[in-house]
């Protein structure tokens, strides 16, 4: 048995001096805002795995209306969605996630992301793709007033 599953996560800047992608501290001149810290990366993973399970959103889970969730590190929900996926006898084949922003430069950041990644879902480096877009100065993405993210999981069963 095979499960596909699609995430898809935005948040705003706000004022600050570093976002997290993937779970990794990338320096920058603004913040992202959001009940947890933010990361677009992990959220639409996370959405993914949940969505390939038939078990809801980040938000069905995780609401931003809880207390207990303001300021979390993204790493939890990520966990407890992969916790769900070896509860459910499946395992994770591979990740195909896309950041999508003007700035800052995510190619830089690449292979922290990917290793990252890699250890955060026990899965090698070979089944998991990062990449960046922008919109060509489109949007609210293109005037730099907030990054998106999207991801693409497979699941598959354990024989």
């Amino acid at each position: 048995m095979y499960r596909v599953g699609t995430g898809f996560d935005v948040h705003a800047f706000k004022p600050g001096n570093k976002i997290h992608l993937c779970g990794v501290e990338i320096p920058f001149r603004k913040g992202l805002a959001g009940h947890s810290d933010a990361d677009v990366a992990l959220h639409a993973l996370t959405d993914a795995i949940l969505g390939a399970l038939a078990l809801g959103d980040i938000g069905v889970h995780f609401p931003d209306s809880d207390d207990k969730w303001k300021g979390a590190d993204s790493a939890i929900f990520l966990s407890w969605s992969l916790e769900k996926v070896k509860q459910m006898n499946l395992t994770l084949s591979n990740i195909d996630l896309t950041i999508i922003c003007e700035k800052p430069e995510i190619n830089s950041y690449r292979e922290k992301l990917l290793l990252n990644l890699s250890k955060l879902c026990s899965l090698e480096c070979e089944k998991i793709n990062v990449k960046a877009t922008t919109t060509e100065q489109l949007g609210f993405i293109g005037r730099e007033e907030g990054m998106a993210s999207i991801c693409s999981v497979l699941l598959h069963e354990i024989s």
